[in-house]
């Protein structure tokens, strides 16, 4: 395959994925501005969850990364005015997104069972969780990283634990440690370092083709049978 069409089939996958966001990027904006008012709204955040973890079991994090309104949130509106600082260890690490997950699902169940049987007041609790952690992840974007949210995320979590180990992103012997894939990605994930493994490492990887399109020597690639 040439240069050329290599670099035109890159850019393709790269634009598909923006215009996919844009195109869901308004059902976090709309859900957020109209959900208190129109409860049932709420759903579309029980709709993600669930679109989550079923894509966890198939392909990782690949939801987060091209499915994920909020997402789209952070990487078209939010990532060009946040800086990129690197996220301290403990923040990354599996023992404080546990404890993250536990908290926030515990506090949804226990909210729900408050009225369970009314769907408005479940919508609302939808809702009301999705504006709190919307409004923590923009805190973390404008003080460390634009999808600092992400990293600690408990659908992401799930998507971590429940497949973060498929398909991963392979490295080609050609790579020639320029860091340019680590710059383009959405997660700032350490990429090179995993050169000699042949394969990213890193379960967090949200099956995006951002460093694969912007490595200059073609080194990065997806496994046979993955069209993004």
């Amino acid at each position: 395959m040439s240069l050329n069409v290599l670099a035109q089939e890159k850019y393709q996958l790269v634009s598909q994925r923006r215009a996919l966001q844009w195109f869901l990027l308004p059902v976090m904006l709309v859900t957020i501005a109209l959900g208190w008012k129109y409860p049932l709204l709420g759903f579309t955040v029980a709709a993600a969850m669930a679109t989550g973890m079923i894509g966890g079991v198939l392909r990782g994090r690949y939801v987060c990364g091209n499915l994920c309104p909020r997402g789209a949130f952070f990487d078209r509106m939010v990532a060009p005015f946040a800086p990129r600082r690197k996220l301290p260890a403990w923040m990354r690490g599996l023992p404080f997104r546990l404890a993250v997950l536990a908290g926030l699902m515990g506090f949804m169940i226990w909210r729900i069972a408050q009225n369970p049987g009314d769907l408005n007041h479940w919508g609302l609790v939808f809702w009301s969780m999705c504006a709190l952690t919307t409004a923590v992840g923009l805190g973390l974007a404008f003080t460390l990283h634009p999808r600092a949210w992400c990293a600690i995320c408990p659908m992401g979590t799930l998507q971590n634990l429940l497949g973060g180990h498929k398909q991963p992103l392979r490295i080609a012997a050609s790579c020639r440690s320029c860091g340019k894939c680590e710059a383009a990605c959405p997660m700032s994930l350490s990429i090179m370092p995993d050169k000699k493994a042949g394969a990213l490492k890193d379960r967090d990887c949200l099956k995006c083709p951002e460093c694969i399109a912007a490595c200059p020597v073609n080194a990065l690639s997806w496994p046979e049978g993955r069209n993004g």
